[in-house]
């Protein structure tokens, strides 16, 4: 509770919390007032003592204090409690005789009587003085303190409500709710029983307590389904079979007096209870009870039935866990025997006394879960009394809902014929059937969660979700007994039978109000708990039975209750619609209604249009705090008169009897029939707070400075009167509209759709409403100040609340729903509709129905203009400067703003609402829909269509989404999304013309009048932003104020729908427009199935998008993911066949064109099959490589229209290698077959593998066949010829004709041409070498961009370093000018760079080279007859890449021109003096492409040239191996003096001299040691990929041989060869590289030309001499 109040500007500390006290109500009464330092904050009662809270946070008590040790001289004199002093307290409450506060750390601190353990202090009868009392969470290790928020006191308990909204209790008897045995409770402990659920306050009466909880929400829900009951461990479901049906009941009855909850239609237990103690309390037996009085404990009211005595006809299950019944009284308790069960006779007793006297038979079962099973088989005479104490027990509960009616009529229904039919009399009281009449109709309806209009099928649902502590599915189960029958009644079946079925709305908001604000608004879906004593029914189960755990009250469900009150035996609820409930002992009609007491809420006797916001409750009477015709609250006094002598003779009357009592006060007639108003509390000014306890009564007012007090009394008032009216509309004429019979048919189904909805609007407007209404009440009861005023902070909640209402009721009105609704009304209300005028404030003279549901309906809208007046009569009480001010300001404004747009909304509703009425019927039907607003129209021929027929009808209309053109019959709507509308210009034309673009439509309007033309191209222009802007649904209306921008722009975001004829019938495109044509990134929809999702240019597809097809037949998709132009397939794609081929490449024009790769195999059933190459036009056509998995084969060579055509190879996985030529896909004519064991045929072929004709066949020894052959390699070849065996002499022997491959196959320069003229494309050239240099850079610029930018849509795609290198190569580096060596770096770097990423072309060049080399010689291409020509296609490769190089480059030189090197300073001066000595020739570096572009392409290609080398070499790589094997078996010196290397470089100490230190001695068994680091170097020759780095390598081994002999010879010296070559064998030897020989011949192969002859040269020549040197040493 708020503590600190903020005073405004000049108030003076008399002007709040003016505290004013008084007895009784008569006339002659006035109050005194105490007069204290501070203003009084709160203030508690006890029996004859009162605690008082000031500003400051001190506590004053008064009255008598029996527990201090010193007697108060003064005791109606306020004393300051001094051991609260330094302590800042927050809030106080007092119990009879015990009093308690709790301070702003939450901490609490009691005093006074203890004799009960209600101070929660052990070993103390009396606590003198404030003392701390710690509430400890045992649950958490280890225990914590739990902060509390607020207190309540009783008679000898104690309840806490803490901070984690849970309720704690201590002290003595059943309203503790604990699971306690033994009394008293010393230490508070938690309630468990509502734990899990939020409290929102607690209140305690001398014996009973109560709670106000909020419901759970359907986040509380998920709870695990239960089967059984926690408690008593029955089943929740029992089944009998009986022979020809089955009763399923879920009629469980708990004994121990707890609720059962319901999730999701299940029944649980909350909490697990141990062994309970029973309150005794006399039973009522309904046999003492007339039925008139209903107020019989007995009550079969629902299936999670609460109270003890239970008619169920089939079972009685009647056992408590320690064997007393919670009706017994004392005698009944102490009899109990040692058995946990009560005995047969105990039970018999216990029915006897139930079924009123009656002779039951009944056998007793004990069985193992305690459950007695009776059956009683009673005659037809048992069961009119069993019927008649039933019913007298379900009536009271019947009373309050409107199931009574249909209980008499359910009797008759479904009694067997052979029972005698009860009177009705019997079933329900007259009392009870006056009182339906009497009550209140919100009380006698029963309905849902919140009081709200619904119907029951929704609200089941509902409850499920929301309200687990509600009735269970409101199964009023009356057990009816007949021989062998057993009915179960649900209302459901109660209400087939007794009245039609009505639609379902529901009209609840569930949550309330917006997720962020939902904290902060109270809470209205509140439900009441109650537990304790309950002689007096004060605990409004419908009983008198004692409560051990608290119990929900059901009645009170739904009736919004915002704060409970307990007097001493009664109960007081106060709803957010300002009504009292009030329950329990009315002994002196402390109650507000009539004599009896009542066991279930009431509503209090109050005149019409008095408005109760606070209640307090005393010993025998009730205060409660209203609103009356006036701003100034009123205090009503219900209960006992207290006499002027009512102090000497109170001590008399606390010792009596309270029987006594009653009479005694009745003698002296001293109390209240109904509330009374008291006529002085006008003087007492604004009264904030009314507090109520013993017998005195306590006021707390303010002074209204400055108006601000009076401000905020109206602002809550006229809220409160404000909620109360709504409800009333909802209750009186919404919900009887929304449950007539033909509503439906009246309405039509777009119609009652709108109607439901706006109740559903309208519902949530009211529960903010309420929820506003409630707070504001609370911030008078507690700060009034404007800080907590929701309205300010959340007021956008409202203005959304207001905007969404007003415009789902402008759709209803512009539909015609109130004309539609006249219908019904008038049959409902009949002719006399007063009741709708009171209720909606006509003023008019005789009004229509229409007028009046409208006037209704509107009627929030007016509220608004009292919210601006209010809070601006606010703002003038604060400094124009102050925050507060403005705050109040702003507000007010946009209140303002909002009641002004919506009602130029009503008008647009009306202006629409007319135009349809004159409209010609044929087209409103199709035209009119809820949302659209009419702007303008052409009827009067101000807008006509150009190049119109004479006789033609041409009628524009312009709504808020659409532009009409309407003609004789038919009529074309233009969406305004996709409308542009430009003026022509009058000089050319003279016309006024309006020219209107749509995505499939122009055309011209002329407009009569430059007037008019102006009229209508704003009127259009603005209609088209609000449409775009999406405002177009709540603001149509076009004099919407100046500030808006005349023109929407040309480029926008709209969906639209093609109609006419062509590619894009009726397609759907979403996306960016530009003047009425696709532009930008958009989707595009065919009705067959096709989906693109792109860039679009100029209403095309153009730029990169996704396609979708859909394949009929193989029921799949295709799908096509790549760049497009205009409208076709253009550029680099993947393309995902339906079949599962994929190609992935080049098209153009939709087809596949350019380089591209054709994946085949995995998902269909045909082979396996990849082809990368160039494809013409959608064919095969030109060089690729095709590789036909499942037959083994690979094909590389010239296409043509998808056959092979022309030369080409073939090699198949088991070695046979074929090249020629082919034609028609097949091997014709000339070609070279090779097989593993290099036997070879040369010569014409016809097929496949097929010889035909002239060739010669050599075997692997050299000898030849030469002739004409016929027939296939390897199945016997027919053969007619001259066999020759040239090597019959030795002298011949190496003369064998090696066969000269490659002759026969493409040239390497005729490969892969399409990829690099793609390349070359992209550079902006129209063939190699042709185009300009600055637009090739400016390409690569622009294809850099736009994929950085395409890749930023999607970052996973992209690295940190990759988008730093993408950013270095956007800057184009220098490409003109002379080159030095600076350049030539700078031009290296970026070529690396540039070859990095596939997003520079040359990246991508050199990407899908890789690719294209790697799909050729990896796999069944890894055959060593390939290598010449994978060589020769590298060469090529690097050839052509550096022609792309020069061309972006111009001035670096051709192939083996030379780089200067830059020479020092030091030089250039020099050479300007004459004495400058001749230089040596300058250093220079020569250009190649492989020294340029080798380091780039190399590395990448390695592995599958490698691979060939390896196997080309196998033969020599094996002899060589097995010599290095041997030969390092040697220990090195012996290995030394076998190479023949001079002794003088041998690092081998003589054994006898010392080494010198450092040195490792070379002793002549060791291995490994010598020349370690000259071998470690030259192993690292097999971790290098380009030649120019291996000869880096084999120099790098050369200079650590010679350091290595420096160090040994001390002194310099020059090698001569055949020094050095014994030398770098027993390295190279020593290194054991496996594949020296592949080593060898690469470098050979790919090494720069000029460096041949150089050192490197020299040293490559050395290391090949040592290899084949290995092979051919034989050890001697």
């Amino acid at each position: 509770m708020e503590t600190q109040r903020k005073s405004s500007g000049d108030d003076g500390g008399g002007e709040r919390g003016l505290l004013h006290t008084w007895r009784g109500y008569s006339y002659s009464v006035t109050p005194e007032r105490l007069l204290l330092p501070r203003p009084v904050l709160q203030v508690a009662l006890g029996t004859r003592h009162g605690v008082l809270l000031v500003e400051g946070g001190q506590v004053y008590s008064f009255g008598e204090s029996p527990w201090k040790q010193s007697q108060v001289p003064e005791p109606e004199k306020p004393t300051l409690e001094s051991a609260l002093s330094g302590q800042r307290v927050v809030t106080i409450a007092a119990g009879s005789f015990h009093s308690g506060a709790v301070t702003e750390d939450g901490g609490v601190h009691m005093w006074g009587d203890n004799s009960s353990g209600q101070c929660g202090l052990s070993g103390l009868t009396t606590v003198p003085n404030p003392t701390p009392v710690a509430l400890m969470d045992s649950d958490t290790s280890p225990p914590q303190t739990v902060p509390v928020l607020e207190l309540a006191c009783g008679e000898q308990h104690t309840l806490a409500l803490a901070a984690q909204r849970e309720v704690w209790s201590w002290g003595s008897g059943s309203q503790l709710g604990l699971n306690a045995t033994v009394f008293p409770v010393w230490k508070p402990q938690k309630v468990e029983h509502l734990a899990g659920r939020y409290v929102i306050q607690v209140a305690c009466g001398a014996l009973h307590s109560l709670a106000l909880v909020r419901c759970l929400g359907p986040q509380d829900v998920q709870r695990p389904p239960v089967d059984k009951c926690r408690q008593c461990n029955q089943l929740l479901y029992t089944m009998t079979d009986k022979e020809d049906h089955v009763i399923i009941s879920d009629g469980h009855y708990c004994p121990l007096g707890v609720e059962l909850t319901e999730d999701e239609g299940l029944l649980e237990a909350p909490a697990p209870t141990q062994g309970l103690k029973t309150s005794p309390s006399e039973p009522v037996l309904p046999s003492q009870t007339s039925s008139s009085k209903s107020s019989a404990p007995a009550d079969g009211a629902d299936s999670s039935s609460d109270s003890a005595h239970h008619q169920d006809s089939e079972k009685e299950k009647s056992a408590t866990t320690n064997g007393a019944l919670p009706g017994y009284d004392h005698s009944a308790l102490s009899k109990v025997k040692s058995s946990p069960y009560p005995d047969e006779q105990a039970v018999k007793d216990y029915l006897k006394k139930l079924s009123d006297n009656t002779q039951v038979e009944q056998t007793g079962k004990v069985t193992a879960g305690g459950l007695h099973t009776l059956l009683p088989s009673a005659p037809g005479g048992t069961l009119n009394s069993l019927v008649a104490s039933c019913a007298s027990a379900v009536g009271e509960r019947v009373a309050s809902t409107y199931e009574a009616l249909s209980l008499k009529k359910m009797m008759n229904l479904y009694l067997p014929s052979g029972v005698a039919r009860p009177s009705a009399s019997v079933i329900v009281g007259d009392n009870t059937a006056e009182r339906v009449r009497q009550e209140d109709s919100v009380q006698a309806k029963k309905s849902s969660s919140t009081g709200d209009i619904r119907e029951e099928e929704a609200e089941g649902l509902r409850r499920r979700l929301s309200l687990p502590g509600l009735l269970s599915q409101g199964r009023y189960a009356v057990h009816l007994l007949s021989s062998s029958y057993a009915l179960l009644l649900s209302p459901r079946l109660l209400r087939k039978a007794g009245r039609p079925r009505v639609r379902a709305v529901a009209l609840t908001p569930l949550g309330g109000v917006v997720p962020e604000a939902q904290e902060v608004f109270p809470t209205l879906q509140t439900e009441v708990w109650s537990w304790g004593n309950c002689d007096h029914g004060q605990l409004g189960h419908g009983d008198t039975l004692a409560r051990l755990q608290p119990q929900c009250i059901k009645s009170l469900n739904n009736k919004e209750v915002v704060r409970v009150a307990a007097g001493a035996h009664h109960s007081l609820a106060l709803t957010a619609q300002s009504q009292v409930f009030s329950w329990g002992s009315n002994s002196c009609g402390q109650l507000g209604h009539m004599d009896s007491p009542s066991t279930v809420p009431r509503l209090a006797k109050l005149s019409e249009g008095i408005r109760v916001w606070d209640v307090s409750a005393g010993e025998k009477h009730t205060l409660l705090l209203a609103d009356g015709d006036c701003i100034q609250p009123i205090i009503y006094y219900s209960g006992q008169q207290v006499k002027e002598a009512a102090e000497e003779s109170h001590t008399r009357e606390a010792g009596q009897q309270e029987g006594g009592e009653e009479e005694e006060q009745r003698v002296g007639g001293g109390y209240t029939q109904q509330p009374v108003l008291l006529p002085f509390c006008m003087n007492l000014r604004y009264v904030s707070n009314v507090f109520a306890g013993g017998q005195r009564c306590v006021a707390l007012s303010d002074r209204n400075v400055m108006g601000f007090i009076a401000s905020l009394h109206e602002l809550a008032s006229a809220e409160r009167k404000y909620y109360c009216k709504l409800c009333n509309v909802k209750a009186q004429i919404i919900r009887p509209l929304l449950e007539l019979e033909s509503l439906s048919s009246a309405l039509g189904q777009v119609v009652l759709g709108l109607l439901q909805t706006l109740v559903g609007r309208f519902s949530l407007l009211c529960h903010l409403t309420g929820q506003h209404a409630a707070s504001l009440t609370a911030n008078l009861r507690r700060g009034r100040d404007v800080k907590s005023l929701l309205i300010l902070d959340h007021t956008g909640v409202f203005i959304d609340a207001y905007h969404e209402y007003c415009s789902v009721l402008g759709h209803f009105q512009v539909m015609g729903g109130f004309q539609s609704l006249t219908k019904p009304s008038l049959d409902f209300f009949g002719k006399s509709p007063e009741l709708l005028q009171k209720l909606s404030e006509c003023s008019e003279e005789n009004p229509s129905m229409s007028d009046l549901l409208m006037a209704l309906f509107y009627l929030p809208t007016r509220h608004l203009h009292e919210y601006g007046r209010l809070l601006l009569k606010l703002a003038t009480c604060f400094e124009v400067c102050s925050d507060d001010y403005q705050k109040l300001q702003d507000s007010c404004s946009k209140f303002e703003a909002l009641a002004l747009q919506l009602k130029r909304k009503r008008k647009d509703a009306d202006y629409t609402f007319h135009f349809w009425k004159s409209f010609p019927g044929k087209m409103t039907d199709s035209l009119r829909k809820p949302h659209r607003r009419l702007i303008c129209e052409s009827s009067n021929k101000a807008l006509t269509l150009q190049n119109a027929g004479r006789f033609s009808v041409n009628w524009f209309i312009l709504f808020n989404d659409a532009l009409v053109h309407a003609q004789f019959s038919t009529h074309h709507v233009f969406p305004l999304a996709t409308l542009w509308v430009e003026p022509i210009p009058e000089e050319n034309t003279g016309t006024h013309g309006l020219k209107v673009i749509t995505p499939e439509e122009t055309f011209t309007l002329l407009a009569c009048s430059p007037m008019e033309k102006a009229k209508w191209l704003r009127s259009i222009n603005q209609a088209v932003d609000q449409a775009l802007s999406g405002a177009g649904q709540d603001t149509a209306s076009i004099s919407s104020g100046s500030s808006q921008k005349l023109e929407p722009p040309i480029s926008r975001t709209a969906s639209y729908t093609f109609y006419k004829d062509g590619r894009l019938k009726e397609a759907t495109y979403d996306g960016r427009w530009l003047n009425g044509k696709p532009n930008g990134r958009g989707v595009l929809k065919w009705p067959d199935g096709r989906i693109y999702t792109g860039t679009f240019k100029n209403g095309l597809e153009d730029g990169f998008g996704e396609y979708i097809a859909p394949n009929k037949t193989l029921n799949k998709n295709d799908h096509y993911q790549g760049y497009w132009r205009d409208g076709k397939m253009h550029g680099l794609g993947t393309y995902r066949y339906a079949s599962g081929e994929v190609y992935d490449g080049s098209f153009q024009d939709s087809m596949r064109h350019g380089h591209g790769m054709l994946r085949s195999g995995k998902l269909n059933t045909s082979s396996p099959s990849v082809f990368i190459g160039q494809w013409l036009q959608d064919k095969k056509t030109g060089y690729g490589v095709f590789d036909d998995i499942t037959k083994g084969e690979k094909y590389m060579g010239m296409w043509q229209d998808h056959l092979r055509q022309g030369t080409g190879v073939v090699v198949t996985q088991f070695g046979l290698y074929y090249e020629g030529a082919f034609k028609d896909n097949k091997m014709m004519g000339t070609g070279i077959l090779l097989s593993e064991d290099d036997t070879t045929y040369e010569g014409e072929f016809s097929d496949d593998w097929t010889l035909s004709g002239k060739g010669v066949l050599t075997m692997a020894n050299g000898d030849y066949l030469e002739g004409s052959f016929n027939g296939e390699w390897g199945s016997g070849l027919k053969v007619t010829g001259s066999y020759f065996k040239p090597h019959l002499f030795d002298s011949d022997k190496d003369k064998t004709r090696p066969v000269k491959l490659g002759r026969l196959c493409v040239c390497p320069e005729d490969k892969w041409q399409a990829v690099f003229d793609e390349c070359w494309t992209q550079l902006g050239c129209e063939a190699p070498g042709q185009g300009e240099n600055w637009r090739a850079w400016e390409n690569i610029a622009v294809a850099l961009t736009t994929s950085r930018r395409h890749i930023e849509d999607s970052p996973e795609m992209l690295s940190r370093s990759h988008s730093k290198t993408l950013e270095s190569l956007e800057v184009i580096p220098q490409h003109v000018g002379p080159i030095n060596m600076e350049r030539y770096h700078t031009i290296r770097l970026y070529l690396i760079k540039a070859c990095d990423t596939p997003l520079h072309p040359l990246g991508r060049l050199v990407e899908t080279l890789v690719a294209v080399y790697r799909m050729t010689y990896v796999g069944v291409g890894a055959n060593r007859r390939l290598l010449p020509q994978a060589v020769k296609e590298i060469k090529s490769y690097l050839y052509r890449i550096f022609q792309i190089v020069r061309f972006l480059f111009p001035d670096l030189p051709e192939e083996g021109g030379i780089v200067p090197e830059p020479t020092t300073n030091l030089q250039d001066k020099k050479e300007g003096s004459a004495d400058a000595p001749l230089e040596s020739p300058k250093p220079c570096r020569v250009v190649s492409s492989s020294a340029l572009l080798l380091p780039v392409l190399l590395p990448r290609l390695y592995p599958p040239l490698f691979t060939l080398y390896a196997l080309d070499k196998e033969r020599e790589d094996d002899v060589y191996w097995e010599c290095v094997l041997r030969l390092n078996k040697q220990p090195d010196v012996a290995l030394l003096a076998f190479l023949g290397v001079q002794q003088k470089f041998w690092p081998v100490s003589i054994p006898d001299s010392v080494p010198a230190p450092g040195e490792k001695p070379v002793l002549s068994s060791t291995k490994d040691t010598c020349f370690a680091s000259a071998v470690e170097t030259l192993q690292q020759i097999s971790t290098t990929f380009t030649p120019s780095d291996k000869l880096q390598v084999i120099q790098l081994t050369f200079e650590e041989i010679t350091q290595e002999v420096q160090s040994l010879l001390k002194q310099d010296f020059l090698w001569s060869m055949d020094d050095l070559f014994p030398v770098f064998l027993y390295v190279v030897l020593r290194a054991r590289i496996r594949n020296l020989g592949s080593e060898v011949s690469l470098i050979e192969d790919l090494m720069d030309p000029c460096v041949q002859h150089g050192e490197h040269g020299i040293m490559f020549t050395t290391l090949k001499a040592c290899y084949y040197q290995i092979q051919h040493e034989k050890i001697t």
